[in-house]
């Protein structure tokens, strides 16, 4: 798989990287610890070398799992995750945000044991927390990187304000933020501003949470524990309003020889070079269809389409319940 650099940074990953989180929590059942390990370690054997986790994923399961997966692999792979929510002490998920910079640098030392490595390659504020200025967060994560903790800083769903406020402080290599055909809200102004900065971007939920991949529909029955069932966007209903972004990517897809997610994550890649999106799967074989995206080049016809199409369409429901949507662009 062909490596790109974030941003102005000298972090080099592959062109596509692979989210743990679903192995985890999110999407249903954890997945059993030998079959995530094995999937992670397929992932490394296709050339992915980025892999993103965080301490809340489980809480805390998904980074155990990641650094058991990841230990033969250590030297050659890249290590992202993050900090900011409150986790109870016997790993319980509790409500707010914790961002000050006595609690980062605990969750510095925790994560670094569970991912049993020297160093976090790329350390991410979750959600910006409003209760902690952003000069603090980041001059404490500048302080992990001078005591060889962590190599680079990254932001989560950030706003330009905030961004440009951490940047000063302490260069930001990337930031995280959903991006993708079914949500292209960050070309307005985040993109132009991470190209301003020299700024990677690494997209999560490229494939929409699964929508794009053109196997869900208004009559998909989610998990129990799916937290997609209370996500706006994936009522029956929105569902049904917006297959026509699905449509779209089904029309193009036989013309590329490609699957609607593959073109979905090549469309993503041709955006930027610096663009590293992190799709997740909990299957083997979508594993293999996702990292096929990476050497789909999609023509400027091809492009020119997808773009004419999808800014006609107005998609339905917001991307998050009301509490988790307040945390968004602060």
């Amino acid at each position: 798989m062909q490596k790109r650099k974030l941003g102005n940074s000298h972090l080099e990953v592959s062109a596509l990287g692979f989210g743990c989180m679903g192995l985890s929590s999110g999407y249903g059942p954890a997945t059993e610890r030998s079959q995530a390990i094995a999937l992670i370690r397929a992932a490394v054997e296709q050339g992915v070398t980025f892999f993103d986790t965080a301490e809340i994923y489980g809480p805390w399961t998904n980074e155990d799992l990641v650094g058991a997966a990841l230990a033969p692999f250590r030297a050659q792979v890249k290590i992202a995750t993050k900090f900011g929510f409150k986790v109870g002490p016997n790993g319980e998920r509790l409500e707010g945000l914790d961002s000050r910079p006595a609690h980062i640098k605990e969750v510095a030392d925790a994560s670094l044991k569970r991912l049993g490595t020297d160093v976090i390659d790329l350390f991410y504020q979750h959600r910006v927390d409003a209760d902690v200025p952003i000069e603090d967060v980041a001059g404490a994560v500048k302080e992990l990187i001078q005591a060889g903790k962590v190599k680079h800083f990254g932001l989560s769903e950030a706003g330009a304000k905030t961004i440009r406020r951490a940047h000063a402080v302490q260069p930001v290599t990337a930031l995280q933020s959903e991006y993708s055909l079914f949500w292209r809200e960050p070309e307005t102004e985040i993109i132009p501003l991470l190209g301003e900065l020299g700024i990677g971007f690494v997209p999560f939920s490229p494939l929409g949470k699964g929508f794009l991949t053109g196997k869900i529909d208004a009559n998909t029955k989610f998990d129990a524990a799916d937290f997609r069932n209370v996500v706006p966007r994936f009522t029956p209903e929105a569902r049904k309003a917006n297959q026509a972004v699905v449509d779209l990517l089904s029309t193009i897809a036989p013309r590329v020889k490609a699957t609607p997610a593959q073109v979905a994550l090549a469309w993503l890649l041709a955006q930027k070079p610096w663009i590293v999106p992190i799709p997740g799967t909990t299957k083997l074989h979508r594993l293999t269809e996702n990292n096929g995206g990476a050497s789909l080049e999609l023509t400027a016809a091809d492009l020119r389409d997808i773009h004419i199409a999808s800014d006609q369409m107005k998609l339905t429901g917001e991307r998050y319940p009301a509490h988790l949507q307040k945390l968004i662009g602060r």
